[in-house]
């Protein structure tokens, strides 16, 4: 990604090649904390705010995974970050706080712990010029993302609100509009003419089971509704 503002970001190769000699604990506190193996902030693009509340169960389960994978041999660059962002993000990282991982019994903690940590609060609720979240707008979308084409999508309203958020959807339904992108056919789905794009990366969040897309819903449906109409995909 380049930025004038922001400046060049490269993601980093986390297969087995690239994180060779980092320790279990140093990918961890990259995980959850932003901080690299050398004591160096990461890009708030890596979404560790959000996770620094993962249970440690979870994070131990990502290391395993990251360490499973084959092997790529990718040299990357080191980001670029622009002044004054380059100073700025240095304060942002905070030490890892871990919550414990909720019971699948107690849905309502479940729902509010993945909405965490899949990002769905970040993701839709909209933010001021500082990256601070809008009092009251919790869920209420219009969080703006800025494409290579100059053009800006804005993620939904999903508050309870009836007619603007989800509040007229029932579980099946809610359910089924993620695992409808479960079948690997519909990998590639063309937006029509008229069609709205998104940012929603529903083919990752197709592989969550139902119980935790349930739990999800039933969250969500207790969120306060709030009468915010977004245009997603302004001209």
């Amino acid at each position: 990604m380049s930025d004038p503002a922001v400046g060049v970001l490269y993601p980093r190769n986390i297969t087995p090649a690239g994180l060779g000699d980092w320790t279990d604990g140093e990918i961890v506190r990259a995980i959850t904390t932003g901080v690299t193996k050398d004591g160096e902030p990461l890009f708030p693009m890596m979404p560790y705010e959000m996770y620094n509340e993962m249970a440690e169960s979870d994070v131990q389960a990502i290391v395993a995974y990251l360490r499973a994978l084959r092997p790529i041999e990718n040299e990357v660059p080191d980001s670029e970050i622009s002044f004054p962002l380059n100073l700025i993000m240095r304060t942002i990282p905070k030490p890892y706080s871990p919550g414990p991982l909720p019971a699948k019994s107690d849905t309502l903690a479940l729902g509010k712990y993945l909405t965490t940590i899949a990002g769905c609060h970040m993701c839709h609720t909209p933010i001021d010029d500082k990256g601070k979240t809008l009092p009251g707008m919790d869920f209420a979308g219009g969080f703006e993302f800025f494409l290579p084409t100059d053009r800006i999508v804005r993620s939904a309203n999903i508050t309870s609100h009836f007619d603007l958020g989800i509040g007229a959807w029932d579980k099946a339904y809610f359910i089924g509009r993620f695992k409808e992108y479960a079948d690997s056919t519909k990998n590639h789905i063309p937006v029509s003419k008229d069609g709205d794009n998104t940012m929603m990366p529903w083919l990752h969040f197709a592989g969550m089971t139902v119980d935790d897309l349930s739990a999800i819903y039933s969250y969500l449906k207790t969120v306060a509704p709030v009468e915010n109409s977004v245009e997603k995909n302004p001209k």
